[in-house]
């Protein structure tokens, strides 16, 4: 007998008449959100992943993009980026520019397809105002604004709100990653300061 076969019966052994385990129950909130979701909630929960969090009304949109780009040379856009949000700076529309080039620019500007409330995370998909993967993971610092009326509650929301075959990308503040004696590091796999401004 060998030690695998060995460990399995010692198992088996174990829990020979053992009542079998309690169903986990999957009562998901999976329904479609109606209206938008907790904006004061998403603020939250976006900042606890130490991401900057700036709520501002529509027509303020270009002022704190400037705020938050002043000290920038080099911002990329992608293609179908609404103009008035970036009415007060200077940008590159993104033509499939290599990895390389990305790595020269200093800052991208993207909308979003959906924020959530629950986990402080904002999905792209890759449509128009979003760009490709490459557009958010390379520049330094990452803007993304998000309209209140995108934010839904749950997980099960945004992916009841989500096509599945788009190229969808999920993030969760800025890049970080720990060593084994847990230093954080920011930025070693995308940007390492994102700003989410909320349009109320």
């Amino acid at each position: 007998m060998n030690a695998k076969s060995e460990i399995y019966d010692r198992i088996r052994t174990a829990t020979a008449g053992a009542a079998p385990p309690d169903a986990t129950p999957r009562t998901y909130e999976r329904a479609p959100a109606r209206g938008p979701g907790n904006a004061d909630r998403f603020a939250e929960t976006v900042d606890e992943y130490r991401a900057q969090v700036h709520r501002v009304a529509q027509q303020d949109v270009a002022a704190t993009v400037r705020a938050l780009t002043s000290a920038h040379t080099a911002i990329v856009v992608p293609p179908g980026l609404p103009s008035e949000w970036t009415a007060e700076v200077d940008v590159i529309e993104d033509s499939d520019m290599t990895v390389d080039a990305l790595d020269t620019v200093d800052a991208v500007i993207t909308g979003c397809r959906v924020g959530i409330a629950a986990t402080g995370t904002i999905v792209l998909d890759g449509e128009s105002g979003q760009g490709r993967r490459a557009l958010t993971l390379v520049p330094d610092h990452h803007v993304c604004i998000i309209r209140a009326d995108q934010v839904v509650d749950t997980v099960p929301q945004a992916f009841a709100a989500l096509e599945a075959t788009r190229p969808l990308t999920f993030i969760s503040g800025p890049s970080a990653t720990s060593d084994i004696e847990l230093n954080r590091v920011e930025g070693v796999h995308g940007p390492r300061t994102l700003d989410v401004i909320i349009v109320e």
